[in-house]
């Protein structure tokens, strides 16, 4: 699931590069439009790892590793990947392209 935040990271922020925005705006805006998405996906897997937990046995087990998977995924798909784009990309005043592939439709 973190790898798909990350694709739906960077396709927002390809969506506003061809929208003709800035490289600062377009990460800015692709991490917000991505968020509501990602936290939907991952509060539902949440849900599904908590119920696993009233499973008596080895499953219950797993859910509580299911869990904490979840949590850290979030963590570092958005806190940990933002961060270090701000690192990047956020200490230059004029950034002039973003490294996340062609923006062009073909």
């Amino acid at each position: 699931m973190a790898l798909d935040a990350n694709v739906l990271i960077n396709e927002r922020s390809r969506e506003e590069l061809r929208g003709g925005a800035t490289p600062q705006a377009a990460i800015h805006a692709g991490y917000e439009r991505a968020w509501a998405t990602i936290f939907d996906s991952n509060v539902t897997t949440f849900i599904v790892g908590a119920s696993l937990l009233l499973v008596p046995g080895a499953v219950r087990g797993f859910a509580v590793v299911h869990c904490l998977g979840i949590l850290t995924s979030i963590f570092s798909s958005v806190i940990v990947s933002r961060a270090l784009i701000n690192l990047i990309y956020g200490h230059r005043r004029k950034v002039e392209k973003l490294a996340i592939g062609n923006t062009s439709w073909k």
